[in-house]
């Protein structure tokens, strides 16, 4: 059965127990995970990633984690290359890829029929130093002008796509909308997502913001600062690493640091849920169904059984 069966992709928004998911699908499909959340190719950043410990693991291989050093720039085309590579290695040992995670580009990258598109560091400083002095509402006004379809797909408030948009366009002297991920899938797939409400959703991120700090947190990004956490141009912007790097040197208090990490991972699960509640592709679940395996499995059995005839 398992080499009939497409791959398999649990998305959706932080906190909804996607990973859990994952690792049932895994035990009842001959499966391994595939980890596709940005944050968690790192070594060392566990606690504030919610990463599944080896034992939670519960056996079952889990690719694409631990695999950078935090001083290393995650890439979407890194990534791209890494996880194709990953599943075609399951594939070949007999087994089915299970993805798991919210980095909504990220699964696409590997999934989709995306183009990655150049980058250059030059061009990419000078633009981000726009992006200081100017806001990320005057480029997007630009980049509006530029490649308006672009524009209406990227959020005025998001700095760091606004500025790779307006990068690619002068790299390429083409519309960065024409490298926009479509929706056509490489390989058969079938996406499942967890749905939550927002109260609900709300109220597990002050968990979990406050579960990190009681369990380690701090300790954690001591010693992941000693490793160069400071030098590491993503890993020292993810929530929570950000914010315990501001506490360790006194500029926030141990309050204003879980809140303004809760704040932000609202703000993230907001663009998740927009990010892939606009995808007709994935197939929803409510996250705390009783049968939640057994009714994706379902699922993916259903889509199997489709392919075949």
């Amino acid at each position: 059965m398992p080499d009939t069966l497409p791959i398999i992709a649990v998305v959706g928004q932080t906190a909804t127990g996607k990973s859990d998911l994952g690792v049932a699908l895994a035990q009842a499909l001959d499966g391994e995970v595939v980890n596709a959340d940005a944050s968690q190719l790192y070594r060392g950043m566990d606690i504030g990633t919610a990463k599944l410990t080896v034992e939670e693991r519960a056996g079952v291989p889990h690719r694409l984690l631990d695999v950078l050093d935090v001083r290393d720039e995650a890439t979407v085309a890194a990534y791209q290359r890494d996880a194709r590579d990953v599943i075609a290695g399951i594939r070949s040992r007999g087994r089915v890829p299970i993805m798991v995670g919210g980095s909504g580009l990220y699964v696409r990258a590997a999934l989709d029929d995306l183009r990655i598109p150049p980058t250059d560091p030059e061009v990419r400083a000078q633009w981000e130093e726009r992006l200081d002095t100017s806001g990320s509402h005057a480029l997007h006004a630009q980049l509006a002008s530029a490649d308006p379809e672009a524009a209406q797909q990227i959020h005025p408030a998001n700095g760091r796509r606004v500025v790779r948009a307006l990068e690619v366009i002068e790299l390429t002297g083409e519309p960065f909308s024409a490298t926009m991920p479509k929706r056509e899938f490489v390989d058969p797939t079938v996406l499942l997502g967890l749905q939550i409400d927002r109260q609900t959703l709300s109220d597990r991120v002050v968990t979990r913001v406050q579960r990190m700090w009681c369990t380690g947190l701090l300790d954690e990004v001591r010693e992941l600062d000693r490793h160069g956490l400071r030098d590491g141009r993503t890993a020292s912007r993810a929530i929570g690493y950000a914010q315990a790097l501001q506490q360790l040197d006194g500029a926030l208090d141990e309050a204003a640091a879980q809140a303004e990490t809760i704040m932000l991972t609202r703000k993230f699960a907001r663009r998740q849920r927009s990010w892939f509640g606009s995808d007709p592709r994935i197939h929803w679940l409510p996250y705390d169904a009783p049968d939640l395996p057994a009714r994706a499995l379902d699922i993916v059995r259903t889509a199997a059984d489709g392919s075949r005839h």
